[in-house]
């Protein structure tokens, strides 16, 4: 019988297929490589996909981002008024209350109202004719002491007076109140002013004409300031027992008789905000610091004494006085001068020994105050009157700044929305009522601006070193680079005034024989030695026997 022929024996499925080693997929690409790429045949076009291009990583602004760094600024956009509507209350409220209550606070303000308005911002009538500049300023001068209504100052008092709240609260409001003839006043007008709680921040509606009410200010419809709405008494008064039916009430003034003082800070503004507002925080933080250190200091001068005894032991208090126990059962006691005690077997006594301050709370006070004082706008030597650490140069150059930021305040707060103002309405006042005899109302009328043209004079600065910045202002005036004007305007006084007076000094001295001596005009300045200081060769005694000049 045939024997079937064997069947070929098949892989199984599941057999693994031979790993192609490294070196042959190596020579397998370079192969390719090698091989030359066939023509493109006629009508068609071979296109060949574009490289991957890697893109830069993008690098954005970093105070944009969100990231941990930056979680702890705001990020909110909210206009100005919103901010002062929502939070204006509370703020004038604590910084009020610096202000009247922590002595650098305190010193800070009566820095920048000195610095703001001194003696006063006085006017300079610009008038040619001299018999007109005299008549202007003997009225002015006389209505001055008139101008207050509430009767407590003189019209350079009330500056001072605008400028402390603004300091505070950041604006002032000033009503102008027209007097009857009949009330013998020079000039029958008076000046009201009237804190910022006066106009609530939290007056706000839409008008039917299509104005609005914002911040307790009334706006036309083209944004034009009509009229404010005023407390007819002050929110904060808790005597009202004069005027109880008229709490909480307002009146409605025209812009024409309102003078709103305050320092725009951003485009848009509409109201104040106070100059402590940047170094509030700190310094009310401060302020709670220095209470819990002098309370800590207080305790440490009591040098309160502990007794402490064994267990179970029946010794009396060595320290208690012979007198009959207090029925509260107290064992308080007190040290004498010069007393012996005797402490029995198992008491000790043991005194409090609570912390110092340490050493760095005087470099940690410096570091506080000069931001509070940053805050603030004044110098840290003004406001805390340290002058340990400062040299001619230093306090020079940081009085240099603190001087331009206060001259721009001058002219753009002070003399622009309040002299200016006052000078016209007083003018125009004048003029109705007959105050002035060398000029009659119909040439005012027929040439408003010849009579009203005026120039304000701020109060002048003192001088660090007099010699020094007399002979730099005379060096000025010779060498052509300024007038005499300019330099007698900047120390505050009238230059017309100041020549008058001169002339009339000297016919009276040549009409009683006197003369005086004229000082040469070339005085010699050493340069510095150092300190920061020049020395005048005239101003260095001659030594005394056996001492030498250092």
């Amino acid at each position: 019988m045939a024997r079937a022929p064997a069947k070929k024996r098949r892989a199984p499925k599941s057999a693994a297929k031979p790993k192609i080693g490294p070196a042959r997929r190596a020579a397998s690409r370079l192969q390719r490589s090698k091989t030359p790429k066939a023509p493109a045949r006629k009508g068609k076009v071979s296109v060949t996909a574009p490289a991957r291009r890697t893109l830069p990583r993008a690098v954005g602004m970093d105070a944009g981002k969100t990231g941990r760094r930056l979680t702890a600024i705001p990020t909110n956009a909210a206009a100005i008024n919103t901010q002062i509507r929502k939070y204006g209350k509370n703020v004038v409220a604590r910084s009020r209350y610096l202000a009247l209550n922590n002595p650098y606070a305190a010193m800070a303000k009566e820095e920048y109202v000195s610095a703001l308005v001194g003696s006063g911002i006085k006017p300079s009538p610009l008038i040619k004719d001299s018999v007109i500049k005299e008549e202007l300023s003997r009225v002015w001068r006389l209505s001055t002491d008139e101008m207050d209504a509430d009767g407590l100052s003189d019209f350079y008092g009330m500056q001072a007076t605008i400028a402390s709240e603004m300091f505070e609260a950041g604006e002032c409001f000033v009503r102008f109140r027209s007097r009857l003839s009949t009330d013998g006043l020079i000039v029958p007008m008076q000046l009201q002013l009237l804190p910022s709680e006066m106009l609530d921040t939290g007056h706000n509606e839409v008008l039917p004409n299509g104005g609005r009410i914002e911040c307790g200010i009334e706006f036309s419809p083209i944004g034009q300031r009509v009229a404010y709405w005023f407390y007819k008494q002050h929110p904060g008064e808790y005597d009202v027992s004069a005027a109880v039916s008229v709490s909480g009430q307002k009146t409605r003034v025209p812009a024409e008789q309102v003078m709103h003082l305050f320092r725009p800070v951003r485009a848009g503004q509409i109201r104040g905000i106070p100059h402590t507002l940047a170094g509030m925080v700190t310094l009310a933080m401060l302020d709670l610091y220095d209470d819990a250190e002098l309370e800590r200091k207080r305790v440490a001068a009591l040098f309160g004494a502990f007794v402490t005894r064994q267990p179970g032991s029946d010794e009396e208090n060595p320290f208690a006085s012979t007198a009959p126990d207090d029925v509260d059962g107290s064992t308080d006691f007190s040290l004498e001068p010069g007393a012996v005690v005797d402490l029995a077997a198992g008491q000790d006594i043991k005194f409090a020994e609570p912390a110092d301050v340490g050493a760095t709370y005087e470099p940690f006070q410096y570091r506080a105050l000069l931001r509070a004082a940053a805050g603030f706008g004044t110098t840290y030597a003004g406001m805390t009157g340290d002058l340990r650490m400062t040299s001619y140069g230093s306090i020079r150059a940081g009085l240099v700044g603190f001087r331009r930021r206060i001259e721009a305040q001058q002219h753009h707060v002070m003399i622009f929305q309040f002299c200016r103002l006052v000078w016209k309405l007083w003018f125009e006042t004048a003029v109705l009522n007959a105050a002035f005899k060398t000029f009659a109302a119909r040439d005012y009328v027929a040439d408003p601006l010849k009579y009203r043209d005026v120039k304000w004079i701020t109060p002048k600065w003192e001088w660090i070193d007099p010699l020094k910045d007399r002979q730099a202002e005379k060096l000025a005036v010779d060498s052509g680079f300024k007038s005499r004007s300019d330099v007698i305007e900047a120390e505050g006084y009238d230059p017309e005034e100041v020549d008058g007076r001169i002339k009339s000094d000297q016919d009276r001295a040549g009409g009683l024989g006197i003369s005086f001596i004229q000082l040469s005009s070339s005085i010699v300045v050493a340069p510095d030695d150092g300190d920061g200081f020049g020395t005048d060769q005239t101003d260095v005694a001659p030594a005394a026997p056996g001492v030498t000049n250092e």
